[in-house]
């Protein structure tokens, strides 16, 4: 197979964005490739709309993981692109289209060129919510071809073609939703003394929120607590009963976290208090921090350099969210950010990806895992 087969399902998985748990055309597409190769090398299940991949090692002494996730986002596309999204009001704007061709990239290598170890390739549903991974890693599917080691990638607009970035330890934060609805009594504009207004009790929670990071945490700490929606009022002239504030919660640590829910809760009790409402605190999707396995990164960013053209930053810690990091809770393994070089970043309808990124990550991976196996990568054709 050549790049350009990969690139071409990569077009066809960018015209099928589709949210969390139904990505059912992204599901099938998967599936009609893998019956394209031959089937005595592949093993499949299924889970929920997710996909598991085994391609059976020829003396295995362990199982090699490599995840990618599948779903798209409610982002109304404007690419410039001749094959956008055919789902209105959906759009791969985070590079899952990408990850998926990738993927299918290398599990084809693996399955045209075995190695000794086996390779489980993971298709993961609701990475952008509400979080697949971790009821994947807990299905019976999963648990019965669990693997010894686990990797994944993300596109990252800001490196160039030919560029990864990784680093030991912390790789990405935990991550939390934030919903808070609070309930008061609508009124006439005109006789504000007879209603409770929800506008001035949820932009008083908003301002009071912001408090928590610069009062709250220590400065050396790294913590982002964003409202990004406030919904409020129905007219004008109607005071509104009700208001809805939503946001994010992104910190480097565990206790940083647990701190900012604990002074959330305290808020918002003191605007109960405060405006006579009442308030309810909804957390929606958590995800755990990704934490690169410090001996197993090493190792990849020694070999890199002296194996593949390509090269290797050692970057910063980002407080982007991913639930692979459910994965490598319990499995040893690493993620990496593949430049792909677009001046729009993730989530933005305008974005890119410099499709030359793809068999980047190809290149990359399959002789990593010949490396890890102990197999020589065969010479291409």
């Amino acid at each position: 197979m050549t790049a350009e087969t990969f690139i071409e399902l990569r077009r066809q998985f960018h015209q099928i964005p589709e949210p969390g748990f139904a990505e059912v055309k992204t599901q099938q597409l998967i599936l009609s490739y893998l019956a394209s190769l031959p089937s005595h090398r592949l093993q499949i299940k299924t889970w929920r709309t997710g996909i598991l991949v085994k391609v059976p090692g020829r003396n295995p002494r362990r199982c090699i993981g490599y995840r990618a996730d599948m779903d798209g986002l409610p982002i109304r596309e404007e690419t410039s692109y001749g094959f956008q999204s055919r789902h209105e009001g959906y759009m791969h704007a985070c590079g899952h289209d990408m990850h998926m061709a990738i993927a299918l990239g290398i599990l084809t290598h693996f399955v045209h060129h075995p190695i000794d170890d086996d390779l489980l390739f993971v298709f993961q549903p609701a990475e952008e919510g509400p979080g697949g991974a971790l009821p994947m890693l807990e299905s019976e599917p999963f648990r019965a071809w669990k693997p010894d080691l686990i990797f994944a990638l993300h596109i990252a607009p800001e490196y160039p073609v030919g560029t990864i970035a990784t680093r030991p330890g912390i790789l990405f934060a935990n991550t939390s939703e934030l919903f808070i609805d609070l309930t008061g009594t609508s009124g006439h504009a005109a006789l504000p003394h007879r209603a409770n207004d929800m506008v001035i009790a949820a932009s008083q929670l908003a301002i009071q929120l912001q408090s928590i990071v610069s009062r709250n945490i220590d400065p050396l700490d790294s913590v982002v607590l964003t409202i990004g929606k406030m919904e409020a009022g129905t007219k004008q002239n109607v005071i509104a009963g009700t208001a809805r504030l939503e946001g994010t919660i992104r910190t480097l640590s565990a206790e940083a976290m647990e701190k900012v829910k604990d002074r959330i809760k305290s808020i918002v009790r003191g605007i109960e208090v405060g405006f006579g409402c009442e308030a309810s605190i909804d957390w929606g999707a958590n995800y755990c921090q990704v934490y690169n396995h410090p001996d197993i990164t090493r190792a990849f960013m020694e070999w890199f350099p002296s194996e593949t053209g390509y090269q290797l930053i050692k970057c910063r810690e980002a407080m982007t969210g991913e639930d692979f990091g459910y994965f490598l809770s319990e499995i040893p393994g690493m993620m990496f950010w593949l430049g792909v070089e677009t001046p729009y970043g993730l989530h933005h309808p305008k974005i890119e990806p410099n499709e030359n990124a793809i068999p980047v990550a190809i290149d990359v991976m399959t002789r990593y895992f010949h490396h890890l196996s102990g197999n020589h990568r065969p010479a291409q054709p």
